[in-house]
């Protein structure tokens, strides 16, 4: 299989601040890979990173055998790499529909299958985005990624915050995507365990390092460890 996503040797930060370093993996296309840690350990930075929101100081960074650490965000959103945000970031003053249609690519997301997705947007179509509920908002966020129609999915913390029973819907939605369609996905959550049961590799981040890279089922079976690494 082949890779989606490829880093090696990656170290990068806010100007001259370095937050993460020697930094290297590797994801198939439709895998799945939790990234876990304490608070501020670089997760986030991680994924921004990727997407090209940080400044890269070294390394190599290749998305389906292309190297784009060099290229400019937009490049990487035209080239299939999606992001959903911890802020969520959606359009306020714009309804649900229209904060899906802003952000249509040709692909084989639409509209109706974010829907079918997502029933409880649906439902929501004509309200505006400061109008829904927490969790309605980041089922649109997680939809408005989609419909870029993306090959590879950056998701940072997509559960925060919410009840169990929205935390229970977008884990069914998540496995789906995993499942059923060709995306691969990079889940960053606080959530290990629930993070770790719908993926196949983990990563945990300790101060901007790598502590550990290996199968999702292997750290969820060794609950002393994994509560030694990820647990403050």
């Amino acid at each position: 299989m082949s890779e989606a996503l490829s880093l090696k040797d990656v170290r990068a930060g806010y100007g001259e601040t370095v937050v993460i370093e020697e930094i290297g993996f590797s994801l198939p296309e439709r895998g799945a890979l939790a990234v876990l840690g304490r608070n501020g350990v670089g997760k986030t930075t991680l994924l921004a990173t990727i997407m090209g929101h940080t400044t890269f100081h070294a390394g190599r960074i290749e998305y389906q055998g292309r190297r784009v650490d060099g290229l400019p965000v937009y490049e990487r959103c035209r080239l299939g790499i999606g992001l959903v945000p911890q802020t969520r970031d959606i359009f306020p003053s714009l309804t649900v529909e229209e904060n899906l249609t802003v952000a249509n690519r040709p692909g084989r997301w639409t509209i109706e299958r974010v829907y079918g997705l997502f029933p409880k947007l649906a439902e929501r179509r004509g309200h505006w985005g400061n109008q829904i509920s927490g969790g309605e908002q980041q089922m649109l966020a997680i939809g408005r990624a989609l419909m870029g129609n993306p090959a590879l999915l950056l998701m940072d913390e997509p559960l925060e915050g919410l009840a169990p029973i929205i935390v229970e819907a977008l884990l069914e939605a998540l496995q789906r995507l995993i499942r059923e369609d060709s995306l691969a996905v990079v889940l960053v959550e606080q959530h290990a365990k629930l993070a770790l049961e719908v993926t196949q590799d983990a990563l945990v981040l300790n101060r901007g390092r790598i502590a550990y890279k290996g199968p999702s089922a292997a750290l969820l079976a060794d609950p002393k460890r994994l509560t030694s690494l990820v647990v403050a």
